[in-house]
Order: structure tokens, then C-alpha cells, then sequence
């Protein structure tokens, strides 16, 4: 074993015999254990779980915690398929991002993968038989035969039931709530094909999805055969997955599936080119949606003489992407326009933690890049051949930014325009992107128009009459994301000067903010009350911070929370109280923000 490291652990180094050639194969085997604190593994109890009846065990592995959990060559550089036997309590069932199988599966050469390490000899204290069950355990086999980097091993354990959702797709949750979950996600297999449409063949062979406990820190995990999702999507109304229903806010099922192609397939070469795994991701998850919305609004376009399908599609990914533009700016705002983590390409060779440099970065000024490429050399009808195109060409393989700039460079090589890319700034400079492109905000129009209202009728924060005239009928009609694009617009208006406490208990009176169920609009809500003083959102804020632990709502409500001299104190007492309940990951990063040693 080497020096341990702070960030990246202790290195484990093994010498291979002398002589060996090139290409030469060698067999290795390693019993190991792992702690229950392994970083990559939450261990629930009962009381934690829906049913509260079993335990429940499930892995979070990205960026580098699959260290923690296996040894293992844990960099995104290297990709291997994989099998697995899991032996778990009877009454209890383990999945895992690879195919199930009915016995050990067959591996190349003939063998096959028994439960053990087949040429160690068993270890001390093991009574276990090498593939059978008993009345007290049950052995679950798997085998991933498309190579896959270890950030995308993972597992999971508890009593579990599925629902079949399409020949290729089922959901998994505890059996409470799986129910709920077959009918939020009952539109994945659309989802599934308007990916292939776009990116080509999905290799993966099934495409299952777990409602995981609320602890799950993410929305959603792009582990292959096996998306892991947040609970906080089910809003009994299919608002934020279904896209049919022009209720989308996250996408989180879109932008996992667009993962199939970039992530999975192609993959980052290391984490410091992570954009071209979520730049990448949001631009088909964009896509996606976008042609989702256009074949639903056929009939209803048509019959009004107005937009075609692929028009309709192009509005839905403009008012995404000009939502995406606004989130960049603030959160470069809050980083630090020179900060190392607002470039496309951070340095990261001192050793630094990727989970420290993950924010909205390489999401959207990845999405603006590819989108600002996208509009220069024609449009989609010449970057999306050369999308599918660039996927097909690294498929099963890494890429790194300066291959990504040849592929295309090659691709484009007869258009003139790409001469007048600046890589460097583009890739490494920090800050905001070099161009500032141009999105029609037209479905956002409204929100926007309202914002500015509450805005103006208050402009020095002091207290005011509410808008003439400003009521229900204000946003009657509105999408769940129409609600959040005007809080964070008015939010973003109050960016120097917060709302009076007052005003706040006005936009509560006329739009019932305070009964949102929906967890885009309550933070978005939450937010703007707490930096406006309004200390009647704490009890919500409280109860939201103690129900789940998904990151995208924790670390903004808190870090708002502590800079408010009302609200540090329930920030620290809340996370005091309720932290053993969060996943490592998630604890960690919100006791960073709340500058709490750990």
C-alpha cells in the first residue's frame, strides 16, 4: 500500500511477474472487504426505507468512490465488463448496473462467474456454498459484457418489486410506492427511442429504472441497465417526466437515458473533460425533449396553421436552454468568474476532488458550446449528422477534449466558419462562455413579464402594494417550469436588492406558495423568501432539508440559509439534526458549504 491522499485515497500496488509480453494476459484475484464507511455505500434502516421493514443498501460510485467499494483501476480512463454474484438476506433482492442472470453467467473462454474467487481458496469463516441459495440468503447473478469505467459499478439491495414499463424496460422501488413509479415513468420507452433516433443503436440491452429512498443525493444516476432515480419525482402528475405533458422541469429520465450515448458509451478520459460527458448529455437530453414536445403539439400546431413539429421541438430546447443560461451565470457568479472550476476544462493535476469541482459548469457551458458550434457550421440538419457521427466514432471508447476539436475540425473541415473558433478560450479561460448566444424566450415571456412586475412594485426593498391587479389568474394555466423560470427570474431581478420580507407574504398570498408540493417550485420559492427575510418559509424549508437528500435542493436552501442572520441557525441546528440521514457524499459537500469540518 502506498501514502494515503486526502482526496484520492490510499494506492494499492501489485508487481506483476518479470518476462511478461505485450498483450500478455494475467489472472488476478483479491479478497477484500470494505467499511460500512466506504464513501461510495449508504446503508438504510428499516425506519429510512418506505416500508420500514428490511434494510436497504445502495452504492453512489461517480466520480471516484468505486475505490471505496472494490479495488479497482478507478479512473474514467479505463473501461471493463464486468460479472458478479451477491448473496443477500432471503427476502431481499440485489440489482445492479449490468444485465440479471438465471445462474453464473458463461464468460469468454468458457468459465464461468461463480459466487468466490475461483482460485483463491475460500476464506476463513466461509460456510457459503459457491452458487447455491439457503433459507436465510439468495445469491443474484449479473453480467455487464459492454466495458463500462468503474464510476458506473453499482449496486443496490432491499425489498424490491418492478413493474414492466416496455419489452426493454421495467422500474424497481420498494413496494409502497412502485405503483407510483410505473406510472410516472410510463413514457421511458419514448424517451428510449427518440434517443436512438437521434444518437444510434442502444447497446446496453435493458433500460430499468430504481426509485431509490430519498437519500439518493442526485436526481438521477446514469448506471447502464439501471438508472438510478430520486423519489423526489414523483408529483402524481407525471409534471417533471413527462414531457407529453408539457410539464418538464429536470428532464431527469431524458437526460439519463441521453447518458446511454455520452457517459456510457462515450466517455470522458478523465474528469478534468467531464463537459464532454454532461455538455454532451444535456444537448441530447435537449434534443430528446425537444422532439417529444413537437409530436405531441402536432394536431394542435396544425389545426392552428402554424409551427411544424421540428419548430415546436426548437421552442421547447430554446426555453430550456435559455433556463440553462441563466443557471450558468449563477453559478459562476457564486464560484467566481476567474474560479478553476468555471472552465470547461479545469486543472485538477494538484490532486483535487472531482465531487469538489462538480456545479452547473460543465453542464451548461458545455450545452452552450455545442450549441454555439451547433449554429455556426448550419444548424441541426448539419450537427446532428455529426453528432451521431462523433458517437459512433468513440463508441466502447474515452475521449478527451483535444480529440473531440480534431473529430470535429476533420468533420467540418470544407465549412469555413469553424476558423473562427476560439478553442482556447472556449475550453480553458474561465467564466462566462466567450459568446453569449441568442435564445428565444418566447414560452417564457410570461413568467419573465410577471417577474418584472413584482419587481418594479418594489424596486428599493422596502415594501410595497402588490401589483395592481395580481392574482391566481396570473399564472393560471402555467407548467411547473413556467412557476420556477418567474421566482428565479424575480430572483435574479432581487440579485442586489432582496424583496421585503412583505412582498414575499404577498407573492405567498396570491399564488398559494407555501402549499407547492413540487420540489422545483418550493425551492425556488424557498430561496427567494429566505434571502427576502421571510421567516415563515422556515418551517417548510426545515421539513424539505429533512425529507430527502438530493443535492440540487439541499446545498442552494442551505447555503441561502446560512448567509441570512436569521436563517444560519436553522441552517446549522437543521443539518446538526438530520445529517446522519444524508448520503456521505451529499454530507460532505453540504458541511463544505456551510464551512463545517468533517
Amino acid at each position: 500500500m502506498g501514502e494515503p491522499h486526502k482526496a484520492l485515497g490510499t494506492p494499492l500496488c501489485i508487481s506483476l511477474p518479470q518476462g511478461l509480453a505485450a498483450g500478455a494476459k494475467v489472472e488476478l484475484g483479491i479478497r477484500f472487504s470494505c467499511s460500512p464507511a466506504s464513501t461510495a455505500l449508504q446503508f438504510l434502516d428499516p425506519a429510512q426505507t418506505a416500508g420500514g421493514q428490511q434494510p436497504y443498501l445502495f452504492t453512489q460510485c461517480q466520480a471516484i468512490h468505486a475505490r471505496s467499494l472494490v479495488p479497482c483501476q478507478d479512473t474514467p480512463a479505463v473501461k471493463s465488463s464486468y460479472s458478479a454474484a451477491v448473496r443477500v438476506p432471503a427476502g431481499l433482492t440485489a440489482l445492479m448496473s449490468a444485465v440479471p442472470c438465471d445462474g453464473p453467467p458463461q464468460l469468454p473462454g468458457g468459465s464461468t462467474a461463480q459466487e468466490g474467487v475461483p482460485h483463491l481458496p475460500a476464506a476463513a469463516g466461509n460456510t457459503t456454498t459457491s452458487s447455491s441459495s439457503s433459507s436465510s440468503s439468495r445469491v443474484f447473478y449479473f453480467l455487464q459484457k459492454v466495458p463500462v469505467p468503474s464510476y458506473l459499478i453499482a449496486l443496490a439491495v432491499g425489498e424490491l418489486e418492478s413493474r414492466e414499463l416496455s419489452d426493454r424496460s421495467r422500474v424497481w422501488s420498494e413496494p409502497s410506492v412502485v405503483e407510483a413509479a410505473a406510472y410516472e415513468f410510463a413514457d421511458t420507452a419514448k424517451f428510449l427511442e427518440t434517443g436512438e433516433a437521434l444518437a444510434g443503436p442502444y447497446v446496453w440491452g435493458r433500460y430499468d429504472l430504481l426509485l431509490l429512498p430519498p437519500s439518493f443525493p442526485y436526481g438521477g444516476m446514469e448506471n447502464p441497465c439501471l438508472t438510478f432515480v430520486t423519489p423526489t419525482l414523483l408529483a402524481g402528475d407525471r409534471s417533471l417526466t413527462n414531457v407529453v405533458a408539457h410539464e418538464e422541469l429536470t428532464n431527469v429520465v431524458a437526460h439519463e437515458i441521453a447518458h446511454s450515448w455520452s457517459g456510457n458509451l462515450v466517455t470522458n478520459a478523465s474528469w478534468e473533460h467531464f463537459w464532454l460527458n454532461e455538455g454532451w448529455t444535456v444537448f441530447l437530453e435537449r434534443k430528446i425533449v425537444g422532439r417529444l414536445q413537437g409530436e405531441a403539439s402536432l394536431q394542435f400546431y396544425a389545426a392552428q396553421g402554424a409551427a411544424s413539429v421540428a419548430d415546436e421541438g426548437e421552442a421547447s430546447l430554446q426555453f430550456y436552454a435559455a433556463q440553462g443560461a441563466a443557471s450558468l451565470a449563477d453559478e459562476v457568479a457564486r464560484l467566481g468568474k476567474d474560479h478553476n472550476f468555471t472552465r470547461l476544462v479545469p486543472d485538477l493535476s494538484a490532486g483535487e476532488d472531482p465531487d469538489d469541482a462538480f456545479s452547473r459548469v460543465p453542464y451548461e457551458k458545455g450545452f452552450a458550446f455545442l450549441y454555439y458550434l451547433q449554429e455556426l457550421v448550419g444548424g441541426p440538419a448539419a450537427f446532428e449528422p455529426f453528432m451521431a457521427a462523433y458517437l459512433q466514432a468513440f463508441a466502447f471508447k474515452t475521449v478527451d477534449s483535444s480529440q473531440f476539436r480534431a473529430f470535429f475540425s476533420q468533420h467540418f473541415a470544407s465549412n469555413p466558419a469553424v476558423a473562427s473558433i476560439n478553442w482556447e478560450t472556449w475550453l480553458h479561460a474561465p467564466g462566462m462562455p466567450p459568446v453569449a448566444n441568442s435564445y428565444d424566450t418566447s414560452l417564457a415571456s410570461a413568467a419573465y413579464e410577471l417577474a418584472v412586475k413584482w419587481h418594479t412594485a418594489d424596486v428599493m426593498g422596502i415594501g410595497a402594494d402588490a401589483p395592481a391587479g395580481a392574482g391566481p389568474a396570473d399564472i393560471q394555466g402555467w407548467s411547473s417550469a413556467q412557476m420556477v423560470a418567474f421566482l428565479d427570474k424575480l430572483g435574479e431581478l432581487r440579485s442586489l436588492t432582496p424583496l421585503a420580507a412583505s412582498m414575499s407574504r404577498q407573492l405567498e398570498k396570491r399564488y398559494s406558495l407555501d402549499a407547492a408540493k413540487n420540489c422545483e417550485i418550493r425551492c425556488a420559492w424557498y430561496k427567494l423568501a429566505i434571502e427576502a427575510g421571510d421567516e415563515a418559509v422556515y418551517p417548510g424549508v426545515v421539513e424539505l432539508l429533512s425529507s430527502q437528500g438530493r443535492m440540487k435542493y439541499l446545498r442552494p436552501l442551505y447555503r441561502a440559509l446560512y448567509k441570512s442572520k436569521s436563517g444560519r441557525p436553522v441552517a446549522l441546528q437543521t443539518f446538526e439534526a438530520v445529517s446522519d440521514r444524508y448520503h456521505p457524499i451529499a454530507k460532505k459537500m453540504v458541511a463544505a458549504d456551510l464551512q463545517l469540518r468533517q
